[in-house]
């Protein structure tokens, strides 16, 4: 017998269903409540609502447990590199050989941008954040290509996903030289997508650039870890805004303004600004603990403990051993980098953070690394979006092939005024 929830409303009782995931977590049914009771549930942030059932990712905050489509992140993280790991995220498998020769085929043909587009920048101040160019440019590649605004086979949904994946490096490597000044450099068809992210990012036409393969292999590791992550707010956005049979370009970019938020994207660009506000007051590292600790103090320590994870975020353990290499590896001098290091060790081993489980979570790490290889810290967002692209992909596609679905349309509890007249609302400004 399937097991049921049993909820009374002014002394009516009725018998909601429960559904059962995979992994065992449960969810009542509250689809016909409304039409039963007259009531609609309340749920501020959403934090106890499931809006969706997904195949894609698996996430136990408790136990510090993240799996792309049932493999836990550390495997993939091991044994896989980011393009292998897109299309794991979007196809639900991993490719064979030929399937993935012929998507980084797909990827190389698309790294160019129309012309038309590429000028496109020059309308763009300088001072303008890499997010906002991203967004609107991602936007305008519907402009582009208009015979993917409407997907109606797996064709042309691959086509329209290794243009995104290969464009977005293209379209931000293009910003961030826009930004300094700097002539646009083009990717090259020999290299790797990662490198090539990192070419076109630090070569200059008087410079060769030629990163280091752990360097590269860091950075991959970074998208990897980013590649998708559950109904987080900007996969929702994209859902959301897929559900009203928006196309995939204009749906990721909507994706791209949620995570530009710091309390989403922007939680790594912030560590960084903390690290540097620390550096310039010349805080010694008890004194930024102490703070942390005391209840008037309005301190915030970016960077650790996270929203969904309990325990150690899985993703900081991988990203950690990465960072540490790098570091080592280019020897890197940072007085930020020295100061993250004392944090973070001071933090591990202090009961105050132990006991409440606040970790360094992924964004401590990522922008530690980031900036040792160079990335300016307005672009650390970017390179979120970069990573991510796959989820987003993957979530707008499972939206769109579910025959049941219908347009996001959440409910509210109105507080406003209750019912008067003008003349009355009128009277309230005069008085």
């Amino acid at each position: 017998m399937s097991e049921t929830a049993t909820i009374t409303v002014g002394g009516k009782t009725v018998e909601l269903p429960v559904i059962t995931g995979t992994e065992n977590e449960k969810a009542i049914d509250i689809a016909k409540l409304r039409a039963l009771t007259g009531c609609i549930t309340f749920d501020d942030g959403y934090g106890n609502t499931g809006s969706c059932l997904s195949n894609i990712t698996f996430i136990d905050g408790e136990t510090g447990i993240l799996r792309y489509r049932g493999i836990d992140i550390a495997e993939v993280a091991e044994k896989s590199d980011f393009i292998e790991t897109a299309m794991l995220v979007i196809n639900g498998k991993f490719p064979t050989s030929a399937e993935r020769r012929a998507f980084s085929s797909l990827i190389v043909e698309n790294e160019l941008l129309h012309e038309n587009m590429r000028v496109q920048f020059q309308g763009f101040p300088p001072t303008a954040h890499p997010m906002a160019v991203l967004t609107a440019m991602i936007n305008a590649m519907s402009c582009f290509h208009p015979h993917l605004m409407e997907i109606h086979d797996d064709a042309q949904f691959h086509e329209a996903a290794a243009k995104l994946l290969s464009k977005v490096r293209t379209i931000a490597a293009f910003s961030y030289k826009h930004s300094i000044g700097e002539p646009l450099i083009y990717p090259t068809a020999s290299r790797g997508y990662t490198e090539n992210f990192l070419h076109m990012m630090f070569k200059a036409p008087n410079n060769d650039y030629v990163p280091d393969p752990d360097v590269v292999r860091a950075l991959d590791l970074l998208f990897i870890l980013h590649a998708d992550h559950e109904q987080n707010c900007s996969t929702s956005t994209v859902r959301m805004v897929g559900s009203s049979q928006a196309n995939l370009f204009t749906s990721v970019s909507a994706g791209v303004s949620a995570l530009w938020g710091k309390l989403h994207g922007g939680a790594n660009q912030a560590v960084l600004e903390m690290l540097e506000g620390i550096h310039k007051r010349g805080d010694s590292i008890e004194s930024v603990i102490a703070k942390c600790k005391d209840k008037n103090s309005d301190f915030r320590l970016m960077g650790f403990g996270h929203r969904v994870y309990k325990n150690f975020d899985p993703r900081a353990k991988i990203i950690k051993a990465a960072c540490d290499k790098v570091l080592s590896k280019l020897g890197k001098e940072d007085p930020l980098l020295d100061i993250a290091k004392q944090l973070e060790a001071a933090a591990l081993n202090d009961s105050y953070f132990v006991d409440r489980k606040l970790y360094p979570n992924v964004d401590f790490y990522s922008g530690i690394i980031m900036r040792a290889i160079g990335i300016p810290t307005n672009m650390f967002t970017v390179l979120f979006a970069i990573g991510r692209m796959p989820g987003w992909i993957a979530n707008w596609k499972e939206t769109r092939d579910n025959a049941n679905a219908r347009i996001y349309r959440p409910r509210q509890i109105y507080m406003g005024a209750a019912k008067r007249s003008y003349e009355e609302a009128k009277r309230e400004v005069i008085q």
